[in-house]
């Protein structure tokens, strides 16, 4: 019996950040999907690992990546990528996860950074504002920025289930990464892979039983 629905935030409720990513590299000759290689080279130490752990400040992690790009054959600021990282809220998305919190209890685990260290959450203001407004709809919100751990492990998702005061086995989680959902299935919740909006929605409504189409 489902009593919590986890959701990811960027590649979930709003659009992939890697849609803009491979508009960055089309524009500047870079090979496709660059970027998220480089994400993946050392994924639990890199510059995006400490970065998004609290561990290095906004201009250390524009460093950072630049050196790590630049060894791969294409230097680019970490600062530009951040710039990417806003994504358009996903409205068939939003929808369903108001019907999930009039059902059971929603919580979002995300990885991101803190404010002060150059949070990359959307810089408009309209989208600030938007962003703000989806993460008060949340009964809980884990940020690896917050609690200094993240995705994918483990030890967030416990979190996260403590301080909702379920069990595992009565979650379903919504990422846009296997290797965030894989962690999370080990220990028991139901997981989707978020591929698009209306994928994920069907494979929820299977889960759970509401309309959410």
């Amino acid at each position: 019996m489902i009593k919590a629905v986890l959701w990811d935030f960027g590649g979930v409720i709003t659009s992939s950040p890697f849609e803009a990513f491979n508009r960055f590299e089309a524009e500047n000759g870079i090979p496709k999907d660059f970027i998220r290689g480089i994400n993946a080279i050392n994924p639990t130490t890199n510059a995006w690992a400490q970065f998004e752990s609290a561990q290095v400040s906004i201009d250390e992690f524009d460093s950072l990546f630049k050196t790590e790009s630049e060894a791969a054959g294409h230097a680019i600021n970490g600062k530009d990528v951040l710039a990417l990282l806003a994504g358009d809220v996903r409205p068939e998305v939003l929808n369903a996860l108001k019907i999930c919190k009039a059902n059971f209890k929603i919580g979002c685990i995300t990885n991101n950074v803190k404010s002060d260290k150059g949070m990359a959450i959307p810089q408009a203001t309209e989208k600030l504002t938007q962003t703000i407004e989806i993460m008060g709809l949340f009964d809980e919100v884990i940020e690896s920025s917050v609690e200094g751990v993240r995705k994918p492990d483990p030890e967030i998702y416990q979190i996260a289930l403590d301080r909702m005061g379920v069990e595992a086995d009565t979650c379903v989680f919504l990422d846009d990464l296997g290797i965030n959902l894989k962690p999370a299935r080990a220990m028991g919740m139901k997981t989707i892979k978020v591929l698009n909006g209306p994928q994920a929605l069907k494979e929820l409504e299977q889960i759970t039983g509401l309309s959410l189409l």
